[in-house]
């Protein structure tokens, strides 16, 4: 039976002297807390903390990043139990047997990383899983996650998690943040983030029903482009009152063109009877993610671009199986002239924060990096999606630190909802962060002081202060 390797060294640079650096450098920040501003856990598992129903559940059937590799393999989505809900004990063993079986698929990405770290810090599981000790490493976990230490709760505070950021719906009344905000057994953090993309798509099925719905818990008619605005505003604070320190939005391009306010007004009246074209609406996005900065610069909450990706690429699946399985695949996107217009108004005004994530690496080094390098307002976001492996992470530090400095750095950015990977996730920046900063000091770019001084600060100060914690 072949051993699961997590070597202490792991990620950590193959030179001898340079290594050595590194080890004295992650030593200091390894058990420091973890800061995850931006993720998609779904707090009410810290609420109720029950109990993980079983392997497959946890760590296989909520996690796109592990069942599109196994889908490219040929596994199909339905074996793994995609889209079904709460799966019977059968069936959560036949998907955790398809991923032990087809292990091999994940040779080489993060994800064997991540899988590797939880196996065997969380689990204490040794063997690297296959096809013949499948049912024995399900039991094992299974067993495991029925007992206390491996609750939710139990796990939170296990992984040194100070602060966990989720994502949510501006009508989202914020129950579950509110109760975990009043409980004395919960020592993080837990905030929520304002993510309004599909109130700002007038041409997406089902807008103006959430439109109404958005005006509705507002408290504010919203049959106006006004009163829409107006709602928007109110949700924010509202957020802002709960916790929240970041307004998140997830859009094709980035471009942020004004519209005058009549042409605002038409389109939305028009959005509203169901009359918009393609073009009106995507007009009225790139105005609206203007108003989204104003806003900001109002109420203070972190504006975060994720642009960039084609949802749900192939519509059989999209269909079949719902969102967020997959099928999300990057394009590409302009910075530097599509964000001028907002940048223009708002990118040295006092307190606006805006962090620019990207899923292409070329743009690190020729426009996230130089934007940061030059407004006050912009951070450069930590690699996001299929940029979260480790040769995408060091483009990332050298494009950036080169460019703009370590200081426009957002710090590190799990953006999961895979709960057990985040203490594995951030643990690959660190080693990361570790290694590059051991070169430039091996290199007599810096002393090793300042390397400490470095990633004691990307690992706690920088996301503090990008996210205004």
């Amino acid at each position: 039976m072949a051993t699961l390797t997590v070597h202490p060294d792991r990620l950590l640079p193959a030179d001898p002297g340079v290594r050595d650096i590194a080890r004295r450098l992650y030593a200091a920040v390894r058990e420091l807390p973890i800061i995850s501003p931006h993720g998609h856990v779904d707090p009410r598992i810290l609420l109720d903390d029950t109990p993980f129903a079983d392997p497959a559940s946890l760590l296989i059937q909520p996690d796109h990043y592990v069942t599109r590799l196994l889908h490219a393999g040929g596994v199909q989505l339905d074996r793994l139990g995609v889209g079904e809900g709460p799966l019977t004990e059968d069936k959560a063993r036949e998907v955790w047997r398809l991923l032990c079986t087809n292990w091999h698929l994940l040779r080489g990405t993060p994800v064997r990383y991540w899988f590797d770290s939880e196996l065997a810090e969380i689990f204490g599981i040794t063997q690297r899983p296959d096809a013949g000790n499948a049912d024995d490493l399900y039991d094992r976990i299974a067993g495991q996650l029925a007992g206390e230490g491996h609750r939710p709760r139990a796990l939170l505070e296990r992984f040194g998690i100070e602060v966990l950021a989720t994502t949510d719906d501006p009508a989202d009344d914020l129950e579950v943040h509110a109760a975990l905000a009043a409980d004395p057994g919960i020592k993080a953090r837990i905030t929520p983030t304002f993510r309004p993309d599909r109130y700002l798509e007038p041409a997406a099925p089902g807008w103006a029903e959430a439109v109404k719905r958005l005006g509705a818990v507002a408290e504010t008619e919203v049959g106006d482009y006004a009163g829409y605005v107006a709602a928007l505003e109110r949700r924010r604070r509202y957020f802002v009152d709960h916790g929240a320190v970041s307004a998140d939005h997830s859009h094709t391009d980035t471009i942020t063109t004004p519209l005058d306010r009549a042409e605002a007004e038409r389109i939305y009246r028009w959005a509203l009877a169901g009359q918009v074209s393609e073009a009106e609406a995507t007009a009225f996005r790139r105005h609206m993610i203007l108003e989204m900065a104003r806003m900001s610069c109002d109420d203070g909450l972190v504006m975060t671009l994720h642009p960039g990706v084609r949802r749900n690429h192939h519509p059989d699946t999209l269909v079949r199986y719902g969102p967020d399985t997959g099928a999300d695949i990057p394009l590409a996107v302009e910075y530097t002239d599509a964000l001028r217009p907002l940048l223009g108004r708002y990118g040295t005004h006092p307190g606006f924060h805006l962090v620019l994530f990207t899923v292409d690496p070329d743009v690190f080094a020729r426009e996230v990096a130089p934007l940061a390098g030059f407004y006050p307002s912009v951070y450069a976001g930590a690699p996001w999606w299929f940029l979260d492996n480790p040769a995408l992470i060091r483009r990332y530090q050298e494009s950036v630190s080169e460019i703009a400095g370590f200081g426009r750095m957002s710090g590190f950015i799990d953006d999961t909802r895979a709960f057990c990977s985040i203490p594995a996730r951030h643990d690959m920046s660190r080693r990361l962060d570790a290694g590059f900063l051991a070169g430039l000091v091996a290199a007599h770019r810096l002393d090793e002081d300042e390397a400490l001084d470095t990633i004691t600060m990307l690992v706690t100060e920088q996301p503090r202060k990008v996210f205004k914690l």
